[in-house]
């Protein structure tokens, strides 16, 4: 079990995997106003940033799971750089299957509401870790503009609400929405842009190599699939949430 090669390859550089800055990391960090040795789970962790910057800043402790084999190694050397190997332990499995043996005080899943089958089904799957008055932390899309149906056809379908219509869901989950840190246009660019060079580096590198076809439309699909759509209607962010 592990991650299709195309997507390490696209986020090689990338140490968020997702279009919210370091900074606005660290600002979401300290706006929840995390307690010391408060515990957090963080399913679909990727390369463990959110994890090991908040280790360090705040002396939260941690499980992140991934399927990802190599960003879990990424998320390992982090840990281990900024000296927090001894507060965070990631994890190889399917994070949709996975259940906490303890509860923790904050469970996240940051731009994977997927593994729950949908977002409503990620939250159900997110609380069976949750202590009582916990918080979830969900990072997910949201339609900035009306989208045309183009748009909606080339990214995520019927299932991606307005902002105002993500809020309401989450109302009808049972939950208030407590913090809100959100990707901007610079956020959605460094992350798309990030994963041109990456894949243009490999393919330079490994022009025989049997996914080479497959990164060279990736390549050439994303960057017209960001300008045309994802840029100027496409939002993100990561919604805190506390049961109501």
């Amino acid at each position: 079990m592990d991650l299709p090669k195309h997507f390490v390859i696209r986020e090689s550089s990338h140490r968020v995997l997702n279009p919210i800055e370091s900074a606005q990391l660290a600002t979401l960090g300290a706006a929840l106003r995390l307690p010391a040795g408060g515990t957090l789970l963080d399913l679909a962790c990727g390369k463990g940033e959110l994890l090991c910057t908040w280790a360090r800043e705040h002396g939260i402790t941690g499980t992140g799971v991934d399927i990802s084999t190599a960003f879990l190694a990424d998320a390992r050397a982090r840990a281990a750089d900024l000296g927090v190997a001894d507060r965070v332990t990631f994890l190889h499995g399917d994070a949709g299957a996975y259940v906490a043996a303890e509860p923790a005080d904050v469970v996240a899943c940051i731009g994977a509401t997927w593994i729950g089958g949908d977002t409503p089904g990620t939250v159900r799957l997110m609380e069976s870790s949750l202590k009582l008055g916990g918080m979830l932390l969900v990072g997910d899309v949201y339609w900035r503009a009306d989208p045309p149906p183009e748009a909606v056809e080339a990214l995520f379908g019927a299932d991606c609400l307005s902002l105002p219509g993500q809020v309401e869901r989450f109302h009808e989950l049972g939950y208030d929405v407590v913090e809100l840190v959100a990707a901007d246009e610079r956020g959605w660019d460094r992350y798309a842009a990030a994963s041109w060079l990456s894949m243009r580096r490999w393919l330079d590198a490994n022009p025989d190599d049997e996914l080479a076809p497959e990164i060279r439309s990736e390549l050439t699909r994303s960057q017209l699939q960001h300008v045309r759509w994802q840029r100027p209607y496409l939002g993100w962010g990561v919604f805190a949430l506390l049961r109501r």
